[in-house]
């Protein structure tokens, strides 16, 4: 029997175990890597934001108060209180029809399709101050959230509380993308005025501060696009890669012993 036989096959069962390691580690960083080449490039400092415009299916708080209290009680709306209860009653979100149109009290039925809360808080101002002097108007969404799904670490639906948060933030707080997720095409699916816009998001660019899809908008879908690891897995099961790893290691210990 050949002597260097051994030591040839121990020699191979390591260069193979090695060989693995490597192919198995190797990944590029512009893969994973955000933001990427921002040195000598010139970011815009004012970053554009439109404000969300409210659209069918929103809930919309709408709180009028006043110097003289009594006078806005007749503007607010309330769910019925429950009797004997000492809590105050909760104020009431006023339902955007699929006209774009609620119901308010004394002012009758107001279309608010398309303005933002800006513009419709000007709106109201104009139309009560023959009812009530100084009005303070208070107005925000009830059902402002996003949902990110896919390849990020918590999936689900996220309440925007500032009505101002930029997609990078969604993404942060479901817990950043997993290593299988894809930076360079993460979809945005927006609903404006009744139709789906489909958006793909590369997130490994600098510029993408100053897209105009940086900032979500109520009810935004993120999803994050699995990479090839993920679907290569999906197909003969998510353990495959520490089989793999198993068996390699197993040929080392073999080629040692022997």
């Amino acid at each position: 029997m050949n002597k260097q036989f051994p030591f040839q096959l121990t020699f191979n069962a390591i260069l193979f175990c090695l060989s693995v390691l490597c192919l198995g580690s190797c990944a590029s960083p512009k893969k994973i890597q955000y933001f990427q080449e921002t040195e000598g490039q010139a970011l815009e400092s004012d970053i554009s934001y439109d404000e969300p415009e409210i659209q069918t299916g929103d809930l919309i708080f709408i709180n009028i108060s006043a110097t003289n209290a009594e006078a806005a009680i007749p503007f607010n709306l309330y769910e019925s209180p429950i009797i004997g209860a000492a809590a105050a009653a909760k104020p009431q979100a006023y339902l955007v029809d699929t006209d774009g149109v609620i119901n308010f009290p004394v002012l009758g039925k107001l279309n608010i399709l398309g303005l933002t809360t800006k513009e419709l808080t000007k709106n109201l101002e104009e139309q009560l101050k023959n009812y009530i002097s100084d009005p303070v108007i208070n107005i925000r969404f009830a059902n402002f959230r996003v949902s990110v799904l896919g390849e990020v670490k918590n999936p689900g639906a996220i309440p925007v509380l500032n009505e101002h948060m930029s997609i990078i933030e969604a993404i942060s707080i479901a817990g950043d993308l997993t290593i299988y997720g894809k930076r360079d095409d993460v979809l945005l699916i927006r609903t404006e005025n009744g139709e789906k816009k489909h958006i793909n998001l590369d997130l490994t660019r600098s510029d993408i501060i100053n897209s105009p899809y940086f900032y979500v908008k109520q009810n935004d879908i993120i999803y994050v696009t699995p990479n090839k690891t993920r679907v290569n897995a999906s197909s003969v099961g998510p353990n495959t890669s520490v089989i793999f790893s198993s068996i390699s290691v197993l040929l080392a210990v073999i080629a040692l012993i022997i």
